[in-house]
């Protein structure tokens, strides 16, 4: 195949058959070739051998003398339809011009592969095409009614000495331009214009041929669409030698021009109507006709809610035939008041019922075979009908059965329904609330619903009060058939406002559907409350000025409140120490509370061998006693009371009004006994892994000397594992007063032991030492001194400066068995590789060789050679 492939250039199949004086495009293209992509293209001619230049894309001196004049004229032309393609164009071709036609392109092409050129032949007949309207004569007018028929006929001949076929079709210009109606092809098929195919498949449209090459158009039922100037086109034909159809010429003659003039139409005697529910609508049709003989009418109404809308859309009420045959309804009827008016009664209207009426005339008029014939229809145009509702007259009063004077008050507001006039049976009313809040000024905010009440007794909930409504915090009923009610259970500050509802009134319809037909508003009641801020007192008293460590201290605070309903109070007692104090770094320490229900819990008292040291008792409604017993050294500090006041909220719940700080109560004890230092050694600060650390913390006292039975300490180990101290600090090791030690649990393999060697002096070993070991150490010391009275006092906490252990990693004792291991592992896989070759070699592997035998021949001396 690409050894084949090459430039093509190809013509039209042969003859190509032409009628003179019409004119010729030729057209000419070439396909697979190289180089640019728009071709050039040279056309010449030639009657019997010799070709003659005609015209050429490209060369403007191509053509030759003989056609310079009608190439210079436009007579003959080239029309470029893509860059690989062209048309030669002739008008008015003429005998002269039948011959062949020779398309050639220049190469483009780096190899010469294909054909160049392609040649068509021309045949040019004579014209034999005539077109006239029926006997010969000019153009008529046709003045005709609707539903009237009429015929027009055209004939056509041929005389050309080729085989061609006619192609016939009957066109109508109403405005610019021709619609085709019906045409009879060359293919001998019956083709109906666009819009035409419904009345040609009816009968309506027919198309006959008659004696002499007649061509005769029957239209029947004529509309005013049918109006217009007519004619008849007539199209020649010839099959070219590929088989397909050519045309080759067209003429067309104009036969009548026909007028439809309107023969009925449908009118109203009134333009808008207005009726009340329950009365009669009362529609005519009036129909006029300018026909005087027999005809009958038909007539259909209907019922749109849009004016716009088409028949399709609409909704059939009534119809009758033009044999006066109405079809059944119940409450609708249709009378024939004279010979052109017809009559539509509705009997007991709704408000359904409003909408546009119109109504839909067709006239009939008797064949001669007795049928009947529709001969025209028109529509009227739609009348607006208006159904007023009968409205209850009715008064809403809103008033307020509870109004809150706190928050948290209930609320209930009834709506009553009053003067009721003009209620029947089938009227039933709902009621919708309504909440608006009052802004400052003359701005009022949009009302927000509530809740509203369906015809059929749902409940719809606003985005307001959804959610206190399905908790049951605000409540909707009906307490009689004249009366609705709201009630908030627990009134907030957020529903101070306006509240106001509306009552829909509901009629009943014929088909049992509820339809709304009046809403009255009520007029606002206001929901507000002065409220004034809460306030809140609390006084602490000590009750005994003076005591010495190891005594009860006591003390009470004493509450009062204003515009708080029926408080109620929480105590929470806390303890501001030095900041000397290392077990609490914050200053402030939450000791035990008392809730409003009188639940009493202890916060952050640590003091385990003091748990029942420390009470809390609510003396008097509004007065609360505190007691701490066996006072310690370390209890000194300011002491508070911090009251909660709580009012009763909604469900039951206790809601937090307002909060008081009492007055600091300090407890400060004037001591002169010895003052305790603490500080931490090693001897060898730095160490191996492996190895055992040992740190000392040594307490030092200086003023007043104790017996060691007089003293005890409590001692804690810290580690801080970084240089710059800025993690948390992990406890290793802890050794109270009576001796017990307590570890934290360890990661490593390393162990710990904390033994106290001296009165003042507590060791602490870590046996092989590990890389996570180091850090920064330090020790942390609770002295406890017994008083003369017998009782340990405890005194503040003492933190030593802290001193860092490094540890070391041994290289050679750290290679020293992996350089073994490795070694011993090296020389006996050596050993067992040379075990392993030397049995291949002796007993696997062994192969016999026979050589083959050597002649043994002495060689020639070099000077025998």
């Amino acid at each position: 195949l690409a050894f084949c492939r090459g430039r093509i250039v190809r013509v039209p199949k042969g003859p190509l058959i032409r009628v003179v004086g019409t004119e010729v495009a030729i057209p000419c293209s070439v396909s697979d070739y190289d180089g640019p992509s728009e071709q050039n293209f040279d056309w010449e001619f030639s009657r019997d051998t010799d070709f003659v230049r005609i015209v050429s894309t490209w060369d403007s001196t191509f053509t030759s003398e003989e056609y310079q004049k009608r190439v210079g004229r436009g007579d003959i032309k080239l029309r470029r339809s893509s860059n690989d393609a062209v048309e030669l164009v002739i008008r008015n071709i003429q005998p002269a011009d039948q011959g062949r036609y020779k398309c050639s392109t220049p190469s483009t092409d780096a190899t010469v592969q294909g054909n160049y050129d392609a040649e068509v032949q021309v045949k040019v007949i004579s014209d034999g095409l005539s077109v006239s309207g029926s006997k010969a004569r000019s153009s008529t007018s046709l003045r005709l009614s609707e539903g009237d028929s009429f015929k027009l006929r055209c004939s056509a001949t041929t005389t050309s000495p080729e085989h061609t076929h006619l192609h016939v079709t009957w066109q109508v210009r109403s405005g610019s331009s021709w619609r085709d109606i019906l045409s009879l092809t060359h293919e001998g098929k019956f083709q109906p214009g666009p819009g035409y195919e419904e009345r040609y498949r009816s009968g309506d449209i027919r198309l006959d041929t008659g004696a002499n090459d007649t061509y005769r158009l029957s239209v029947s039922q004529a509309s005013s669409a049918d109006g217009g100037a007519y004619r008849c086109l007539v199209s020649e034909w010839v099959r070219g030698a590929d088989g397909s159809w050519q045309k080759i010429q067209e003429k067309s003659v104009e036969i009548a021009t026909v007028s439809i003039q309107r023969t009925g139409e449908c009118s109203w005697f009134a333009a808008n109507v207005s009726v009340t529910e329950r009365d009669s609508l009362d529609l005519t049709c009036n129909i006029t006709t300018d026909r005087s003989g027999i005809f009958q009418a038909e007539v259909m109404w209907y019922f749109s809610a849009s004016p716009d809308d088409t028949l399709s859309d609409a909704q059939l009420l009534l119809s009758m035939d033009h044999d006066s045959v109405v079809s059944d309804s119940t409450l609708i009827s249709l009378s024939h008041v004279d010979r052109n008016s017809y009559r539509l009664l509705v009997r007991d209207v709704d408000v359904e019922d409003s909408g546009y009426y119109f109504c839909e005339a067709a006239i009939w008029v008797p064949l001669h075979n007795g049928s009947w014939h529709k001969v025209v229809e028109r529509t009227s145009a739609p009348v607006s009908v208006v159904v007023t509702a009968l409205e209850p007259d009715y008064d809403v009063f809103l008033n307020a059965s509870k109004t809150p004077k706190f928050s948290d008050d209930p609320t209930e507001l009834n709506c009553r329904i009053t003067n009721i006039q003009d209620s029947e049976a089938n009227i039933r009313f709902t009621v919708s609330w309504y909440y608006r809040q009052r802004l400052p000024g003359d701005d009022v905010e949009a009302e927000e619903l509530l809740a509203s009440m369906d015809a059929d007794w749902t409940l719809l909930l606003g985005d307001r009060g959804r959610e206190r409504i399905q908790n049951g915090e605000i409540i909707l009923s009906k307490k009689s058939a004249d009366t609705f009610s709201l009630r908030i259970q627990w009134t907030s500050e957020s529903d101070r406002g306006d509240y106001f509802c509306v009552v829909s009134a509901w009629s009943r319809h014929r088909n049992n559907s509820w339809v709304k037909s009046k809403d009255v508003t009520s007029a606002s009641v206001n929901i507000f409350w002065a409220t004034q801020d809460y306030t809140l007192t609390v006084e602490a008293v000590k009750l005994k000025p003076f005591f010495v460590a190891g005594h009860t201290f006591e003390m009470t605070c004493k509450v009062s409140s204003k515009n708080i309903k029926t408080p109620r109070y929480s105590v929470l007692i806390t303890a501001e120490k030095p900041l000397t104090d290392q077990s609490n770094p914050n200053g402030t320490t939450r000791i035990i509370s008392l809730n409003q229900d009188s639940v009493v819990r202890l916060e952050d008292w640590t003091d385990q061998t003091r748990v029942d040291g420390v009470v809390l008792e609510k003396v008097q409604e509004n007065e609360f006693r505190y007691r701490m017993y066996q006072t310690q050294i370390s209890d000194a500090g300011l002491y508070r009371c911090v009251v909660t006041a709580w009012s009763p909220g909604g469900g039951g719940m206790w809601r937090e009004a307002v909060n008081g700080l009492s007055n600091p109560i300090q407890i400060d004890f004037q001591t002169s006994g010895p003052v305790f230092n603490v500080s931490v050694h090693s001897d060898s600060p730095t160490v191996y892994q492996g190895e055992v650390a040992e740190l000392l913390c040594i307490i030092t006292m200086d003023g007043m000397p104790l017996e060691p039975d007089d003293m005890s300490f409590d001692v804690s180990w810290f580690a801080v594992r970084s240089f710059a101290l800025d993690r948390e600090p992990i406890l290793l090791a802890s050794l109270d007063r009576r001796g017990i030690v307590a570890q934290s649990r360890r990661n490593g393999s390393s162990d710990l032991s904390l033994e106290r060697i001296s009165p003042l002096e507590f060791r602490l070993r870590v046996h092989g030492c590990e890389d996570h070991d180091f850090g920064n150490h330090y020790c942390l010391v609770t002295p406890w001194v017994r008083s003369a009275t017998g009782v340990w006092q405890r005194e503040p906490d003492i933190k030593a400066k802290p001193i860092f252990l490094s540890v070391k990693m041994d290289v050679l004792n750290a290679f020293k068995y992996p350089l073994l291991i490795g070694i011993g592992l090296a020389t006996a896989i050596g050993l067992l590789s040379c075990l392993i070759g030397y049995c291949s070699s002796r007993w696997c592997c062994k192969k016999e060789v026979q050589e083959t035998r050597r002649e043994r021949r002495r060689l020639m001396s070099m000077e025998m050679d």
